[in-house]
């Protein structure tokens, strides 16, 4: 492993974590925090420090590039089967032809608590790529990052490393807690694959809390946008491009027409689109005959989404209508969109828990889409929370340790929340 100023080897931090944690239970938790200790909402000494930094590094060393989910998923079973929790994998992989399918675990409540609400967390164990051989260091300034030449991943296993160290302490600790349910999905970095291939049935949780989004970890994203996927061909006809071109009908040009007269990029406040793909053509002297084009729009209004492609289908008819081409349009829901306010449960009770651990909540919406567009489809009312990693996927990617022990104590506050409504 490439070495670093600020880099200490994983053998030496596990048994440093051990041995903090043997001392740990030696004294009452109440008692007042030493420099280094992490605390929960309440004050508690809960969160070791070093044992979630060797555990995040152990993920992010496991090649889980989108499709090749198979390993970290295995991994992952072994995980939950160590705390004496069966990861379920439900048929994903069969549906999508990713690596693996997505895993669902169930934690049920605390003897006395079987009626708290039963609250959900999610992330995703696929990465972008390039990610295969990631190198994780800690440097100095407190950051975790890659060796520059691939993604380091934080997105989302800082995400999965938080939530295992968080599900460790409650079981450690016979923290009391209502039922919590946890997905891990294949997939997400691939259009919201596996989300999008589970079965609605196997949600049990009233709530539900993504940790998959950058920002400072107090952020919460309370809406986000619908998005259609659309796909366009032109066919027009062929001819001699130096000796009879008037006799051809050019589908680059036919489909730069239609694009032209598209409205594209930032439409409003709540509206995008984008061409993404164009492709087609050959020789420079054969007019060319066919041209695929892929984009997309999004809105967080249904009724602007529909108006948005519909112009973008006006203009591929109407400049195939005027040259004399065939087009063919077709666009397709990929996900739904969420909007939430600052008197909807879910986030009235993710606020609740970010305040606990001493950090200020904000709501704000975003551009992008993730699971929890789908879990929303589905039947539960989920916000997708900040976990403070930064230039994702980027080879710069990199996330500060004190945003994953955050991560970690929003989590068991979350769950702490959740035993009072």
């Amino acid at each position: 492993m490439d070495r670093r100023p600020g880099l200490e080897p994983a053998d030496v931090r596990r048994e440093n974590a051990r041995s903090q944690i043997r001392r740990r239970r030696s004294v009452r938790r109440k008692s007042p925090m030493k420099a280094g200790a992490e605390r929960d909402g309440e004050g508690t000494i809960v969160i070791d420090r070093e044992r979630l930094i060797s555990r995040f590094f152990e993920l992010v060393r496991v090649d889980s590039e989108t499709k090749h989910e198979r390993e970290i998923c295995d991994l992952l079973k072994d995980k939950f089967a160590a705390f004496g929790l069966e990861a379920e994998e439900d048929d994903a992989a069969e549906r999508t032809g990713h690596g693996a399918g997505n895993l669902f675990v169930w934690l049920p409540a605390s003897p006395g608590l079987e009626s708290a609400p039963a609250v959900l967390f999610t992330c995703h164990m696929d990465t972008v790529t390039p990610g295969r051989g990631i190198r994780p260091r800690l440097d100095d300034d407190g950051y975790i990052r890659g060796d520059g030449t691939t993604i380091l991943g934080s997105d989302d296993k800082a995400g999965l490393a938080a939530l295992l160290e968080a599900l460790h302490v409650i079981l450690e600790e016979k923290r009391p807690h209502g039922p919590v349910q946890i997905v891990i999905t294949v997939g997400e970095e691939a259009g919201l694959i596996g989300a999008r291939a589970m079965d609605p049935a196997r949600l049990k949780a009233k709530y539900g809390f993504a940790l998959d989004s950058n920002g400072p970890v107090g952020d919460i994203i309370v809406a986000a946008p619908t998005q259609a996927k659309i796909d366009i061909v032109v066919r027009g006809k062929t001819a001699h491009a130096g000796v009879n071109p008037e006799d051809g009908i050019s589908a680059i040009q036919v489909a730069a027409k239609a694009v032209s007269r598209m409205p594209l990029g930032r439409i409003d406040a709540e509206t995008t689109a984008n061409i993404g793909r164009f492709e087609g053509g050959g020789p420079t002297n054969i007019v060319c005959d066919y041209v695929k084009l892929e984009a997309e729009a999004r809105s967080r209004d249904q009724a602007k989404l529909d108006r948005q492609v519909a112009a973008m289908r006006e203009a591929v008819e109407t400049a195939a209508r005027e040259a004399g081409a065939e087009a063919e349009f077709s666009s397709e829901i990929i996900y739904p969109a969420f909007s939430f306010t600052d008197d909807d449960e879910v986030v009235r009770l993710a606020k609740a828990a970010i305040e606990a651990i001493g950090l200020a909540p904000r709501t704000l919406p975003s551009g992008g889409g993730s699971d929890a567009n789908i879990f929303n489809g589905k039947g539960v009312p989920t916000v997708n929370l900040a976990i403070g990693y930064e230039h994702i996927h980027t080879t710069r990617e990199q996330i500060h340790v004190d945003n994953l022990v955050k991560t970690a104590e929003l989590v068991l506050a979350l769950v702490a929340e959740a035993v009072k409504r």
